[in-house]
């Protein structure tokens, strides 16, 4: 279980196909507190450590992982959010994150407002996946509050310490990212389905 609070912005450093798998080589600077079998989120990805070395470590995106998330098109020198997994009696800063992203969107629009940007991003209606007015998304593993919600896009406003502490400030239009959609909004529309 995450938070959605971004702790660290890793660098990939080596990444190897192994049939369908791709075990992703990080760097981070808390890399020396980890140990084998801890969860990280990367990029809000939910990931398993499975190798530790030095100030790197590795972790394993399985098929189902990389066809559902941006995983598939990171290269060596991406910028990957993480966040390790929340601590229990600490506080929940952002919101109840599973790291497990439903599906990817495209960054379509970015609006530099004289110190705040307002992001916009599209995504396939199909998966049935619905935003709401200042409702809570996860966006590459950031927790943020939803403006302009449509039926298939919305948009976030990002401050000066998100912009520079993530990834988002490598975005461009068309950068594919992550999204978590509100796991409590999840549950009351297929309650609503039944």
């Amino acid at each position: 279980m995450f938070t959605g609070i971004i702790e660290s912005v890793g660098f990939v450093k080596n990444l190897k196909q192994e049939k369908e798998n791709l075990h992703i080589t990080i760097e981070s600077n808390f890399t020396s507190e980890l140990k084998i079998d801890q969860s990280i989120a990367h990029d809000g990805v939910c990931l398993t450590i499975v190798n530790l070395e030095g100030k790197e470590y590795t972790v394993t995106a399985i098929k189902e992982t990389l066809d559902k998330s941006n995983l598939k098109y990171v290269t060596v020198g991406s910028e990957i959010n993480l966040e390790r997994a929340m601590i229990l009696g600490a506080r929940l800063d952002g919101h109840i994150v599973q790291g497990h992203v439903d599906q990817t969107a495209v960054c379509t629009n970015i609006v530099d407002e004289n110190g705040s940007w307002v992001f916009s991003f599209e995504y396939d209606n199909a998966h049935n996946n619905i935003t709401i007015e200042k409702g809570s998304i996860t966006v590459n593993g950031v927790s943020l509050t939803v403006v302009n919600s449509r039926k298939n896009s919305f948009s976030v406003a990002i401050i000066p310490y998100t912009y520079e502490f993530t990834n988002f400030h490598a975005f461009r239009i068309g950068t594919v990212v992550n999204l978590e959609f509100d796991v409590i909004g999840k549950y009351v529309a297929r309650l609503l389905e039944k």
